[in-house]
């Protein structure tokens, strides 16, 4: 039986192993690239960046189990083995790939501009009810986070579900050469990475790279509500998904439930389930959950999960911390999707916050690295303020050099109470004097915005009218 170890790691990436004759047949379990998510059998990653030099931490690695570590130069004094390469972050793709394939396991890669998070966990979910699944942790989805995801298979699991987000051309190629994905699901293209892929047409040529590294047998699920994707030709089977009529699987008769579930139907047209048609609810907020969850169906039916093993796994779906994660702070709806943000994504977040019953609020901050062509940039966030009007914002708070767009949008489109502030601090002040009892507050913005501070501080707003 296939076991990674310290001399199979030396082989594969042509490095020069450094230790006991005694160690080279360790057997490796999982990989880490921080000394403090080093768990016992794992391979850690020596990395050197631009803060600090993994080099450093070899000891502590070791001292927390680490089977081998992987670096660029000699560790005097290790108290453990370890294999020399000339770059780290070069060979550990060379090893995941490698490692990937003694792995016969149906690999399913995800990617889309919007809603890939959420999808990766309703396949991982659905999947779950019937195998033992490996999926993408936290954001480990780029060409650092996906290696270190294939180095943990194990042949426990009996199924992979992988995120894969890119931000230029190559990107992909250089992921797929990794996962060999036979499933690959795509969600919506949309304007994110704009700057370095031009247009949406960009993004899908981008993104689209994966399928030169599917075999002939591989299958590609598509959002069929997005035009892009419903008219491109992957050269496999293929399956769309969605909420408009003519996909293969779709969501109908979907209903909100305030912010405690989502309830739709799922209906399948391809005769790959019976019934065709049944009842779905999931314990999770926002519209795009019945816009996505489509896919995850169509995954399962692929891997032979049965009607009731698919509702089963929808019913253990957990959402996950910063993607539209709502909570309940005190008296009011907190929700928490301050993770990233892109056009199509805040509008899909102002949409779901425009069906709740109640006042609603919106902190919303810049979308990042939008166009190169900052006029282009502040149209999309002048159209996110106007969309915002027209879903019935009561609210709008705003932080950020180009959200002062989103302000202009929402009160040409006729929004009454919008506010930029250009100083975060000011906002936090604020926000305790805006926010009531009975309040739906959505917070949004590009990771780089950091709007998670703002989280305590609507959590604690009592507290803070107090000392403000």
């Amino acid at each position: 039986m296939y076991k990674l170890t310290p001399k199979i790691v030396a082989e594969i990436i042509g490095g020069t192993y450094i230790g006991s004759d005694d160690d080279l047949n360790t057997p490796i379990t999982g990989a880490a690239r921080d000394n403090r998510d080093v768990r016992p059998g794992n391979l850690f990653i020596c990395i050197k960046g631009e803060r600090t030099d993994g080099h450093l931490y070899v000891g502590d690695a070791f001292k927390a189990g680490a089977a081998c570590c992987l670096t660029q130069r000699e560790i005097p004094n290790a108290q453990g083995p370890y294999v020399i390469t000339a770059a780290t972050t070069e060979s550990i793709k060379t090893l995941a790939a490698y490692h990937r394939s003694q792995f016969d396991i149906p690999v399913i890669g995800i990617t889309g501009s919007v809603g890939k998070t959420t999808t990766k966990e309703l396949v991982a979910a659905v999947l779950g009810a019937k195998y033992h699944v490996l999926k993408t942790e936290k954001n480990l989805n780029n060409e650092l986070g996906v290696p270190l995801t294939l180095l943990s298979l194990t042949e426990k699991h009996e199924a992979a579900v992988i995120e894969m987000g890119i931000s230029d051309f190559g990107e992909m190629s250089r992921l797929a050469a990794m996962v060999r994905p036979d499933i690959f699901i795509m969600t919506k293209i949309g304007y994110a990475h704009i700057k370095e892929l031009g247009d949406l047409r960009g993004v899908l040529r981008a993104k689209t790279e994966a399928f030169a590294y599917m075999k002939p047998s591989g299958i590609a699920i598509m959002s069929g509500d997005d035009e892009l994707l419903r008219t491109y030709k992957t050269g496999l089977k293929t399956i769309t998904f969605g909420l408009e009529p003519n996909n293969d699987f779709r969501a109908e008769n979907t209903l909100q439930q305030g912010v405690a579930s989502v309830a739709f139907d799922i209906v399948c047209n391809t005769g790959e389930l019976t019934p065709e048609r049944f009842p779905v609810q999931i314990a999770a907020y926002g519209s795009h959950i019945a816009a996505l969850a489509p896919a995850a169906a169509a995954a399962g039916s692929l891997l032979s999960l049965s009607v009731a093993e698919i509702e089963q796994g929808f019913r253990a779906y957990i959402p996950i911390e910063g993607r539209s994660n709502v909570s309940y702070s005190g008296d009011i709806i907190l929700i928490d999707d301050c993770y990233n943000a892109n056009p199509t994504s805040v509008k899909a977040a102002l949409t779901s916050l425009s069906s709740l019953n109640c006042r609603r609020v919106a902190i919303l901050g810049d979308m990042l690295n939008l166009s190169e062509d900052l006029k282009r940039s502040n149209d999309m966030h002048f159209e996110i303020g106007k969309f915002a009007a027209e879903c019935g914002i009561d609210i709008l708070l705003c932080h950020g050099d180009e959200s002062r767009y989103i302000c202009s949008g929402y009160k040409n489109a006729g929004g009454l109470d919008a506010e930029h502030f250009g100083e975060i601090e000011k906002l936090m002040s604020e926000i305790p004097k805006r926010i009531k009892k009975g309040d739906a507050v959505l917070v949004k913005a590009s990771h780089g915005m950091h709007f998670e501070r703002l989280l305590p501080v609507i959590s604690a707003r009592e507290q803070h009218k107090k000392t403000v």
